[in-house]
């Protein structure tokens, strides 16, 4: 027998899915200047304690290597990130955020902050912590499941 409650959580994802398409995103946005592809690349730059490198750009975002690699150096050229030489070893190269990088980073957080604070506007403080919670946790159990396969 189907769950409700899980058909529903499906219903939701897939039109929060829907709503996060390049044009939507842009509809949205107005005169933010949005790449999502390029903005992935950065949320998964910034994602993580270690140093970002390609490989884990990739498997942050769930793209293989090579499609990671393309999208890494079209942020270089855009100059949204810069590739560092790592110190413990010299053949390989993290990546980091440029101050442009940086810059755009902070408006699109600002940006999505805006439109989820909006689409919660009528919620309790209660409610929102719960809905944060909640959703942090749920995402968490997709990774991790994801990860084991």
């Amino acid at each position: 027998m189907e769950d409700p409650q899980v058909a529903a959580v499906e219903r939701a994802m897939v039109a929060i899915r829907r709503s996060q398409t390049r044009r939507a995103l842009q509809r949205l946005a107005g005169d933010v200047e949005l790449d999502p592809a390029l903005f992935g690349v950065i949320d998964a730059v910034e994602e993580g304690a270690e140093a970002a490198t390609v490989t884990s750009v990739a498997g942050r975002m769930g793209v293989d290597q090579p499609r990671a690699s393309r999208l890494v150096a079209r942020a270089v050229e855009a100059g949204l990130l810069r590739r560092v030489a790592d110190p413990a070893d010299g053949r390989r190269s993290t990546l980091e955020l440029t101050e442009l990088g940086a810059g755009h980073a902070e408006r699109v957080h600002r940006f999505r902050r805006e439109v989820f604070d909006a689409a919660m506007c009528g919620w309790s403080e209660h409610e929102r912590r719960e809905f944060a919670r909640l959703l942090t946790v749920f995402v968490a159990e997709l990774g991790r499941r994801h990860r084991e396969g």
